[in-house]
């Protein structure tokens, strides 16, 4: 079908920002080479032949209901120039407060005692690790890797939804989904998208970084990746990432710490033991208090262990936290922050509860501990009944929960049955590496997620989500 048939035909959703599509149905220019590109070679056959690619290199991500297939949806996200700078650096910004919090959390919690956060934000957080302070990592480098999910909302502004800094996924997901996108459609050169390729060595500099002081300069930190094995629902990224960092995977049977008070890599097979100065974690245990977490919290304390990301940086990604980032970006970085976060209520203030119940069918409502979507309930789109068992929920414990502003999150053209282009909701989950002096390094673009049912708002892979190639141009 010619472009101009189908921005004729393409209908564009009230009330929310196409980010393809003019509000009159006009291709923007900036998408108009991707879009053709999709165009040109077959959109009907495009995801088919993209799935197969991702099959043959192993690419799969876990979900809810036990699907293993990565699904990418063809159509690519393409963002500006102008338009990246000021999301890059809102995001190196923002994650220079979210490590300064979570240093300061474990160290004199100044910012409580200056009274912009309360104390129960903290004391509360469901991944607060109380053991933890008086901790100083090497670099003072908490949160080596982060993952925040943005979203655009009906005027176009980015809005930063969620921050994730214990053990974020995606990133390896980047490449293969460009792989698999360029291996059968045809870009023209004015449309390229910026690399990705850089972003192993920004990692592997962030392992650098938190090497132990005893190591740096006289030889290579021994590092390793950390998994749960393959129950894991991102097993195929930790293989992706040990491969391309050219370290050892490994599972948490496969260490001890021996008397030298050194962690080490037992021997296997022919497999020499192998000395471990720095821990890339991968798994899903996220507390001091497990299994691996009691094995690693030793070397660690001594300063004979460097971890990517540490122990109890989720006080820094828990709900309730998310409220009060924009004041942590003023007190510790002392600016105005670059991109806002989605409007948020700490219900267990009561003025902020009160309010919050007086507008409760307009909001979105999260259980503090939910994760991947599930237990959210949007009122505007909920039934009576649901509304009204999630409000008796709240009043009886406010503190398990938060509310935020609903945001109608911005569409984008993707495949749907037949070859046709239809708008379906997308976010954004961008990454950022912290280096030396905790700079923090953003990688262009990110994941865009797309909700693949019409008028679904949840975009996770765990529930029916999808991914699109993510372009940034130079």
């Amino acid at each position: 079908m010619p472009t101009d048939e189908l921005a004729a035909d393409y209908p564009v959703a009230e009330g929310c920002f196409d980010e393809a599509f003019d509000a009159d149905g006009t291709l923007r220019a900036p998408s108009r080479a991707g879009v053709e590109a999709v165009l040109r070679a077959g959109a009907a056959d495009l995801p088919g032949k993209i799935g197969r690619s991702l099959r043959r290199a192993g690419v799969r991500f876990s979900s809810v209901e036990g699907d293993l297939e990565f699904y990418v949806d063809p159509v690519p996200r393409v963002i500006t120039a102008a338009e990246w700078e000021p999301v890059k650096r809102g995001l190196a910004q923002r994650v220079r407060a979210l490590n300064a919090f979570v240093a300061d959390v474990y160290g004199e919690q100044r910012i409580v005692a200056e009274g912009v956060v309360p104390s129960s934000v903290i004391s509360s957080a469901e991944y607060f690790e109380p053991a933890l302070r008086g901790l100083r990592p090497p670099g003072n480098v908490w949160i080596g890797v982060a993952g925040l999910d943005l979203v655009r909302d009906a005027d176009g502004e980015w809005l930063v939804l969620e921050d994730n800094v214990r053990t974020p996924s995606g990133f390896a997901y980047l490449h293969a989904t460009r792989h698999a996108l360029l291996e059968h459609i045809d870009v023209p050169p004015s449309a390229t998208p910026r690399s990705l390729d850089g972003e192993v060595d920004l990692l592997a500099d962030t392992l650098r970084v938190v090497a132990p002081e005893g190591v740096r300069g006289r030889r290579a930190p021994g590092a390793a990746l950390l998994t749960d094995g393959q129950h894991n629902s991102a097993y195929w990224e930790h293989q992706w990432l040990a491969r391309q960092l050219g370290i050892p995977l490994v599972e948490p049977h496969e260490l001890e710490v021996r008397a030298d008070g050194y962690l080490w890599l037992k021997a296997r097979g022919l497999r020499e033991p192998r000395r471990i100065d720095v821990l890339y974690r991968r798994t899903n245990a996220d507390r001091v208090d497990s299994d691996i977490g009691r094995l690693l919290i030793d070397p660690v304390r001594r300063g004979v262990l460097g971890l990517v990301n540490q122990y109890g940086t989720g006080v820094a990604d828990d709900k309730l936290t998310h409220a009060y980032v924009e004041d942590m970006i003023r007190f510790y970085v002392g600016e105005e922050p670059v991109l806002r976060s989605v409007p948020t209520y700490d219900l267990s203030q009561p003025d902020q509860l009160e309010a919050a119940l007086d507008v409760f069918d307009e909001l979105v409502l999260k259980p503090r501990a939910g994760h991947g979507g599930v237990g959210v309930l949007i009122s505007p789109r909920a039934s009576r009944e649901e509304i009204e068992a999630t409000r008796k929920a709240v009043l009886a414990r406010p503190d398990d929960w938060i509310a935020q502003r609903m945001v109608m999150l911005s569409t984008h053209p993707t495949v749907v049955e037949g070859g046709r282009l239809a708008p379906r909701h997308i976010d954004l989950r961008p990454f950022v590496f912290l280096g030396a002096d905790c700079a923090p390094r953003v990688l262009p673009g990110g994941l865009t997620r797309v909700a693949r049912s019409e008028g679904a708002l949840v975009v996770n892979s765990s529930q029916n989500g999808g991914a699109k190639d993510t372009w940034v141009l130079p």
